[in-house]
């Protein structure tokens, strides 16, 4: 494509995007502002103008599926082979750099990845070991996470006194995780990016090699870096200062994984001279879904000011209904859908349901279910997440990588070894004593006849296949599942719909680069897993960027739910919670329905719910507002109330803001203390797993 094409059909923004070459840019691109498009553009008129070398490119995007659009359009525009191009998320640029150069930093390259589950799996293994409560792993896990995406290592954390909110048994955990990786030769997904800033500035040497690699960055999502990814990006741009840094301030929603507005908010302290372009014509949504999006998103204090326009119409106007109970509310929806596709106005992949909480999802899939319309669940389990696809996955690990000890406890008694829980034990203290991988542990055992005949012959049958697998030479992922699918006994244990899923993935990985395509299946999120076909959208509001759909329905709108009742405390949280709203409202093309319900089930307890307040800010004449309260629903209500007084309300036991200790969670802070009498609840800030609701007569709380 021509330098002269490749400027027809933007607008003039867009166009002086492409056409700053030199120097730092950071460009505020709106919802819907056709920001994938100019990134793609730019890459292909860096290529065309500047004479650059596509492989000098560093493009960054936030998920699997941006990547690969983004590969896709920019192979349109070039022309090329996108194979040595780097185009990926961070963390597949990272695991890249990392497979050649990490034996700088004690790792060998053949490490593996592990992905939310091993993490958990091994974070439950550690809990169980210290004989701590093992249901708090993922409270735990998502520590470990923050502190990583805060470049705080497990040596800085222990021995940062009071701060980051230090916690003894969790420094101890965090210690035990991280030499357990290290012992493993394997990475979590925020080591990738933890250990490649760590190399960057242990190495100068190798910093420059990729500096002058690298001498242009393209990065996506910019809002959405977390500390480690905007240092690491600082880095790979100090030299050379050619960033063009692409984000959105108004959609920066990820802050419970360590974003941070402020990077995009300070772009132009850090990166002095910046040039700064604002895309904000939408072709996207309706006039009168955007002059809502603008009014609700105008309210937050600290943003870069931006109003999407459209030469689109008005459109429909905004819907907002306020119902008796979530099930009305989820019927309502069904009904809505009904008509829409009976008409003939939309199919059903043309209709996204989204919500805060995933727990609002079972009432919706219900009545849609009754309805007869067909729905998925955007965000479930992925293909790569079956069990028996990461069974396989596991069993390759451990061929490449030996010392793999989470794929290792995976895979030894699959297919049935009858190798007892008493002698993993021995193994596992054999491990621990002698510094060893599990792999080379049992090799131990073995030798050293410390178990029983029958059971040393098991082992040793064990370790003789791991050993045979990994020393063929193969020419393809392919290659490598087939024979250990074959060789293990894996294949022939399966039923026949199983095996299906296991000739699925060797096709996939036919004619592959071996690591590339376990690191790929490695690196692959649920919020990757969007399923194809003609049905009805149900997703979290965290889930939705990234996607659209021309009729959005947000559910839910109500104090607690949306602004989530956790963020109350703070103005920061609600501005959160609002850009979530934002990005909930922007993903609509044609028609929008916001609904909500006077009743609804939360944790158990039936709750009376009030209107969301970012319904006030909503122009009333962009906005159709129904009220589908029954008569007789409120009849019953007052009978009910003159059937049961009102309690005497009594002054709550805890203050907020006092320290309280629980038997098994430790020390925490009261958030709020609420409800009377034996009915008195009180939400509590652990450090070590966050926040927890408790029941005063059942908690066994004591004040400190």
């Amino acid at each position: 494509m021509s330098k002269e094409s490749l400027m027809q059909d933007l607008n003039p923004q867009q166009r002086e995007v492409l056409e700053y070459m030199d120097g730092p840019l950071l460009v505020l691109a709106g919802a819907g502002s056709g920001k994938t498009r100019v990134i793609a553009h730019k890459f292909a008129h860096l290529v065309k103008s500047k004479k650059l070398s596509p492989e000098s490119i560093l493009t960054v995007t936030f998920t699997n599926k941006a990547a690969g659009e983004m590969s896709d359009r920019v192979r349109t525009l070039v022309g090329k082979d996108l194979k040595s191009f780097w185009i990926g998320t961070l963390h597949s640029q990272c695991s890249r750099i990392l497979r050649k150069e990490i034996k700088a930093i004690g790792y060998g390259n053949n490490f593996s990845i592990y992905d939310e589950d091993d993490r958990c799996n091994l974070i439950r293994h550690i809990l169980k070991e210290f004989k701590i409560y093992e249901a708090l792993y993922k409270g735990v896990s998502s520590r470990i996470n923050f502190l990583k995406a805060s470049l705080v290592g497990a040596d800085d954390f222990l021995s940062s006194g009071d701060g980051y909110g230090f916690d003894e048994r969790l420094a101890k955990v965090y210690v035990r995780y991280q030499d357990e990786l290290k012992r493993s030769n394997a990475l979590d997904f925020d080591d990738l990016i933890m250990l490649t800033v760590k190399l960057f500035e242990e190495k100068p040497n190798l910093l420059k090699k990729y500096q002058d690699q690298l001498p242009y960055l393209l990065v996506d999502e910019f809002q959405d870096l977390n500390c480690a990814q905007y240092n690491l990006i600082k880095l790979l741009a100090m030299q050379h200062r050619n960033i063009c840094a692409v984000g959105d301030d108004d959609q920066s929603i990820y802050k419970f994984r360590g974003a941070d507005v402020e990077h995009i908010l300070n772009f132009e302290k850090d990166f002095p001279g910046t040039k700064v372009v604002r895309l904000e014509r939408n072709y996207r949504s309706t006039q009168n879904i955007l002059e809502v999006a603008n009014a609700v998103i105008a309210l937050n204090d600290k943003r870069e000011k931006k109003k999407l326009w459209t030469e689109r119409k008005n459109g429909e106007m905004v819907r907002f209904c306020w119902l008796n109970t979530q099930e009305e509310e989820a019927k309502h929806i069904a009904k809505i859908i009904r008509e829409l596709y009976l008409k003939g106005s939309y199919t059903y992949k043309d209709i996204g349901i989204l919500y805060r909480v995933n727990l609002q999802s079972k009432a919706i899939a219900d009545a849609l279910r009754e309805a007869g319309l067909p729905y998925c669940i955007a965000g479930g389990i992925s293909f790569y997440q079956r069990k028996d696809i990461k069974d396989l996955i596991a069993y390759v690990r451990l061929v490449i990588n030996h010392g793999d000890n989470v794929s290792l406890r995976r895979v030894i008694n699959i297919p049935a070894r009858r190798i007892g829980t008493a002698t993993l034990l021995k193994i596992e203290n054999e491990a621990k004593k002698k510094s060893l991988c599990l792999f080379d542990a049992i090799r131990f055992c073995i030798k050293s006849n410390s178990i029983v005949p029958s059971t040393k012959d098991k082992l040793s049958r064990f370790v003789r296949m791991v050993e045979k697998l990994s020393s063929r030479n193969y020419k393809s992922a392919s290659d490598i599942l087939k024979n250990v699918a074959d060789k293990s006994g894996y294949m022939a244990m399966l039923n026949e719909e199983r095996r299906q899923n296991i000739v699925e993935l060797i096709s996939a990985s036919e004619g592959k680069n071996i690591q590339e395509f376990i690191d790929k299946a490695s690196l692959l999120t649920n919020s990757d897993h969007i399923p194809e076909g003609n049905y009805i959208s149900l997703m979290p509001l965290h889930n939705a960027k990234g996607v659209e759909f021309p009729v959005v329905f947000v559910t839910g709108m109500e104090e607690g739910l949306l602004p989530y009742f956790k963020a109350n405390g703070s103005n920061d949280e609600i501005s959160e919670e609002r850009r979530l709203f934002y990005v909930g409202i922007t993903r609509a093309k044609d028609f929008l329905v916001l609904t909500g319900a006077r009743k609804r089930r939360l944790y158990v307890k039936l709750q009376e719910q009030e209107p969301s307040r970012f319904l006030q800010d909503i122009p009333k004449a962009r906005c159709k507002r129904t009220e589908k309260v029954t008569a007789a629903t409120v009849l019953r209500c007052v009978l009910n109330a003159k059937k049961k007084p009102e309690p005497t309300k009594v002054r709550p036991y805890f203050d907020s803001g006092c320290r309280v200790k629980h038997p098994v969670w430790g020390v925490g802070v009261v958030r709020d203390c609420y409800g009377n009498g034996e009915d008195q609840k009180v939400m509590v800030n652990f450090p070590a797993i966050g926040l927890k609701r408790l029941s005063l007569k059942l908690a066994n709380l004591t004040k400190l």
